[in-house]
């Protein structure tokens, strides 16, 4: 059972069609991967599911709710959060009010409180640092904070964009390592991520963008196996 069906998606910025027309699901309990080149419209896609981006045409559906008709701010408390490219963390507060923040829609306290301990358990560091200023900290540990702030609100899919960016090599296969235990832990994940050879490693499905259009898509592990995908994205 799909749990977001997005359909006949048409974006535009002004007169450019940025997104072309484009569907496709995601089932509950998946790791989906979006690749393509810079451009290919990931993260506008991920923008107009969250309602930063009204769509043209083409309609959004999770679990019932139409999102297009649905204000940004509204839709976190549907179940659905978004880790933003760049990580996009409050960097004046600390490690403890940016995750408190994540948690805005939730009343209530004990639980939140349940939920925090288990982020401390998931992401030690944000434990020993949760009283530094977010600012701070290194690049691997603001994007572990941004995810935390996200499942501080305890999504039922959480969207992830470009979580790898600008980060060491034992970063990346820590924030991985951390996105397939969200996963196993029950959360289903929309992940958009140029780093294609490890997105593809932890998704189950994929879909291949190229200038607004899905060109591909299928089971994420024959995609790897895929001979365009290999040329065109994992430098084989």
């Amino acid at each position: 059972m799909a749990m977001l069906t997005i359909k006949d998606l048409n974006v535009y910025y002004g007169v450019i069609q940025a997104i072309k027309g484009i569907s496709f699901e995601v089932n509950e309990g998946e790791v989906i991967a979006l690749i393509g080149a810079n451009g290919a419209g990931k993260t506008t896609i991920l923008h107009t599911i969250t309602g930063l981006i009204t769509p043209k045409a083409g309609s959004i559906d999770f679990e019932g709710n139409d999102l297009v008709k649905i204000p940004a701010h509204k839709i976190v408390s549907l179940g659905m959060a978004h880790v933003p490219e760049g990580r996009r963390i409050f960097a004046e507060l600390t490690v403890l009010e940016n995750l408190k923040m994540g948690a805005y829609t939730r009343s209530d306290k004990k639980e939140m409180e349940n939920t925090l301990e288990m982020i401390y358990k998931r992401f030690p560091r944000l434990k020993e640092r949760k009283n530094q200023i977010a600012g701070t900290l290194s690049g691997g540990e603001q994007q572990m904070l941004a995810m935390g702030r996200a499942l501080m609100s305890h999504p039922r899919i959480i969207l992830m964009d470009e979580p790898s960016m600008g980060l060491s090599p034992l970063f990346v296969s820590e924030i991985f390592d951390i996105i397939r235990e969200i996963s196993e832990s029950g959360t289903t994940v929309l992940l958009v991520e140029q780093n294609a050879k490890k997105a593809l490693s932890i998704a189950d499905r994929a879909y291949v963008l190229e200038t607004g259009n899905i060109v591909l898509s299928g089971d994420a592990k024959e995609l790897m196996n895929d001979d365009s995908v290999k040329k065109a994205y994992l430098g084989e």
